[in-house]
């Protein structure tokens, strides 16, 4: 069996080991060691990737107590390897795993609640916890979890005896058989993992709670540490600064400013609808009532006004009232009505006759057109439905 050296020394990134077995896989090869310090997926955390000698290490399974090192070349059975894990990404996981660790033990201390899921994507931290909290409960929480950052503590991950795993309360999401591996920080957590971790609360870094939201009856939380945390806070200062130049305010200002900027755009969304009906006013108006088709052409009518134009129009026709609005470089989009006319029946000869597309309702259709508006005037002035 693979000697585990993530469990001995979790910061160990470099190793030398001897292949034990290397066989052909479906994404490449498939690579044991007699020893290993890459930890396999595992606990919601993904596995390390690195360099088995010259062979890329691309990912690392644990299938039946076998550690199985998926590597894009083969290596030679029998010989030692020197291994190196990208350290950079290992270390970040286990700033993140160990945070994760942090909160929740004081979720589940302070609350009682437990931790039902946990996921470490690419972006952040997913937890599931089985109740609810408050905006002020997060705010506890993450400024506690920070000081238990602050105060450095112990993290130990040991394998304890049967009989004194008996005697320890811990945490865990499911049963567990067998040796039971346990990782406490003293005074805030004490779970079963798998995973590797700091040495020390202190190599954790800033813990942040991005974001909270209902799942499942429960609560699911955004989690970023250590130097993932640093990198999200300064692409967020360094948007927010984006913002405040735009706005021409102080980036304690930008929310202010945006609020303002929403009740301008409202302001001037109510102007627009009120120039809009005046215009469908005055282009109604100017339609004489026929028997036949009435087609109007505006490229300045947004969509409610052209659905407007067309109610009103469709009272002074006896075939249908189109509108088209957009340009011959563009396209057209149109809708179209009538009081007389299935148009949901006839859409397919519209669509051909003006190459375009689009569909709706019996007394009225839209989509867009393909064809100029000089062929668009004259097809409306010989069609009959």
């Amino acid at each position: 069996m693979t000697e585990k050296l993530y469990y001995t020394d979790s910061h160990l990134f470099t190793f030398e080991a001897v292949v034990t077995d290397c066989r052909e896989g479906k994404n490449g090869w498939l690579v044991e060691l007699d020893r290993t310090a890459f930890f396999p997926e595992g606990g919601g955390q993904p596995a390390d990737t690195g360099r088995i000698g010259p062979a890329r290490v691309r990912d690392v399974h644990e299938r039946e107590g076998h550690i199985l090192h998926e590597t894009d070349k083969p290596l030679m059975v029998g010989e030692c390897y020197s291994g190196a894990l990208d350290a950079e990404q290992r270390h970040r996981r286990m700033q993140n795993h160990s945070g994760e660790h942090i909160v929740s033990g004081l979720v589940h201390g302070l609350y009682g609640y437990e931790n039902v899921g946990f996921h470490m994507g690419e972006d952040c931290m997913s937890v599931d916890y089985s109740g609810e909290l408050g905006q002020e409960d997060l705010r506890k929480i993450e400024r506690l979890a920070n000081e238990a950052v602050r105060a450095n503590l112990p993290v130990r991950a040991w394998f304890p005896e049967e009989a004194e795993l008996m005697q320890l309360p811990y945490r865990s999401k499911k049963e567990l058989a067998g040796a039971v591996r346990l990782v406490e920080i003293p005074g805030i957590d004490r779970c079963a993992c798998c995973a590797p971790h700091v040495g020390f609360t202190g190599e954790v870094g800033l813990v942040k709670i991005l974001d909270a939201e209902r799942h499942r009856g429960g609560m699911r939380l955004s989690v970023l540490c250590g130097m993932d945390a640093l990198d999200d806070c300064r692409k967020r200062q360094e948007s927010v600064a984006a913002i405040s130049a735009l706005l021409s305010a102080k980036r304690d200002g930008v929310s202010a400013a945006v609020e303002r900027l929403l009740g301008e755009r409202d302001a001037l969304k109510e102007r627009v609808a009120t120039l809009s009906l005046r215009l469908v006013d005055g282009l109604a108006a100017a339609q004489e009532e026929t028997a036949g088709n009435l087609c109007v052409f505006n490229p300045g009518l947004d969509e409610i006004g052209s659905r407007e134009l067309v109610n009103r129009l469709m009272e002074r026709c006896g075939g249908f009232a189109a509108v088209f609005t957009g340009s011959d470089a563009e396209g057209w989009r149109y809708i179209v009505g009538s009081r007389h006319v299935d148009l949901r029946a006839n859409a397919r000869a519209l669509n051909a006759a003006l190459r375009g597309r689009g569909g709706g309702r019996p007394e009225m259709i839209q989509g867009q057109a393909a064809a100029s508006e000089q062929e668009i005037r004259a097809w409306a002035a010989e069609v009959r439905f």
